[in-house]
C-alpha cells in the first residue's frame, strides 16, 4: 500500500542565507543600540556631576567655611553687611519633611504591598498594581497644587493654625508621592520569598497573619529596607511639591506646623535670580553637589541591599 507524502518545497538556498544575514545584522544593530543606551546613561550622570562640580568649585575654593556651611542656621547670601551661607536650617527643613513623609509612606506602602502580594490575585492584583503605578505618573507640580489649594485650608480649619503650608502639609504630599515606588519594590521583595516558607508555616498551623508577621516580613526585611531607602531618596530630592507646600520659610522646626525651606526648593527659587558666576550662584551649585552626594549614597545603599536580596 503506497502512501503519498506531500512535502512542502524548501526555500532556495540563497534565500535562506539572505534571511540569516539580515537577522545577524538586526541582532548586531540591537546590541549596538542597547550598548549606546546603557553607556549614555553613565555619560549623562558623569556629565551632570562634572558640570555641577565645576560651577560650585569657585565657592568651595573661596568663601566656603565648613563650620558655617553645615552648622549655621543663617542663609543670607544677599546681605548687604555680611553674606552668610549656612545650611543648618535648610537641612533641618529637608530632613523634617522627608522624615514625616516616611511616617506617612512606610505604613501605607507596606500595607499595600502586603495586600497585593499575599491577599489579592488575578485581575484584582493587576488592577491595584496599575493604579499604584499611575500615582507615580502624576507630576510633582500637581501634587504641589493639591498641597497649596486643598491641604492648606484643610489644615488651617482642622488644627486652627495660621498657616497650612508647613511640615505636615509637605510631609503628607511627599509621602503620597514616594509611596508608589516603595510599594512596587516592597511587593517585589515579598514575592521573592520562596513559597516553601509559606507552605512550612501553613503546615505548622500558622494563620495568614502569623505567617506574614513571623515568616514573610523577616525573610523580606532587606528588600523592604531597600524600598524604604529608595523612598527616602525620592523624598530627599523632590523640589516643586516641597517648594509649594512647605511655606518656604527659613526656620529650625520645632513642630509639624512650622513652615520650613528645603535644600532643593532653595535652588529652584533662587537660581533664576542670581548673577551667573557670583558667590550666591556658586553657593547654590555647592548645595547641588551636597544633594548629589547624599542622594547617590542613599540610592547606592538601597541598590546594594536590593541586589543582595535578589542574589540570596
Amino acid at each position: 500500500m503506497e502512501q503519498n507524502q506531500a512535502q512542502s518545497p524548501s526555500p532556495p538556498l540563497d534565500t535562506r542565507f539572505d534571511r540569516l544575514n539580515s537577522d545577524w545584522y538586526f541582532d548586531k544593530l540591537a546590541q549596538v543600540l542597547m550598548f549606546i543606551g546603557g553607556i549614555s546613561v553613565i555619560v549623562f550622570i558623569i556629565g551632570i556631576f562634572v558640570f555641577v562640580s565645576i560651577e560650585g568649585f569657585g565657592f568651595l575654593a573661596g568663601k566656603f567655611e565648613f563650620s558655617e556651611f553645615f552648622f549655621s542656621p543663617d542663609w543670607r547670601p544677599t546681605s548687604q553687611t555680611k553674606e552668610t551661607y549656612g545650611l543648618l536650617a535648610l537641612m533641618a527643613g529637608t530632613a523634617s519633611v522627608t522624615g514625616f513623609a516616611m511616617l506617612v509612606a512606610v505604613p501605607f506602602s507596606l500595607g499595600a504591598a502586603i495586600y497585593i502580594a499575599e491577599f489579592s490575585s488575578g485581575k484584582k492584583r493587576e488592577f491595584l498594581k496599575v493604579t499604584i503605578e499611575l500615582l507615580a505618573a502624576i507630576p510633582s507640580v500637581v501634587w504641589g497644587f493639591i498641597g497649596l489649594t486643598i491641604m492648606n485650608p484643610l489644615i488651617i480649619q482642622i488644627f486652627h493654625v495660621p498657616v497650612g503650608l508647613n511640615i505636615l502639609n509637605a510631609g503628607i504630599i511627599l509621602g503620597l508621592m514616594a509611596a508608589p515606588i516603595m510599594t512596587s519594590i516592597a511587593e517585589d521583595a515579598l514575592k521573592a520569598v520562596p513559597d516553601r516558607y509559606r507552605e512550612a508555616a501553613e503546615a505548622m498551623g500558622a494563620t495568614r497573619w502569623q505567617m506574614i508577621y513571623k515568616v514573610i516580613l523577616p525573610a523580606a526585611k532587606n528588600g523592604l529596607l531597600g524600598a524604604i531607602l529608595l523612598g527616602v531618596g525620592r523624598g530627599f530630592g523632590e523640589t516643586m511639591a516641597v517648594l509649594m507646600a512647605t511655606g518656604h520659610s527659613i526656620n529650625l522646626p520645632t513642630s509639624v506646623f512650622d513652615s520650613v525651606r528645603a535644600l532643593t526648593a532653595t535652588i529652584a527659587a533662587e537660581l533664576g535670580e542670581t548673577a551667573v558666576g557670583s558667590d550666591h550662584y556658586q553657593a547654590l551649585f555647592a548645595i547641588g553637589i551636597f544633594l548629589f552626594a547624599v542622594t547617590f549614597v542613599i540610592n547606592l545603599v538601597a541598590d546594594l541591599i536590593v541586589r543582595g536580596v535578589r542574589k540570596g
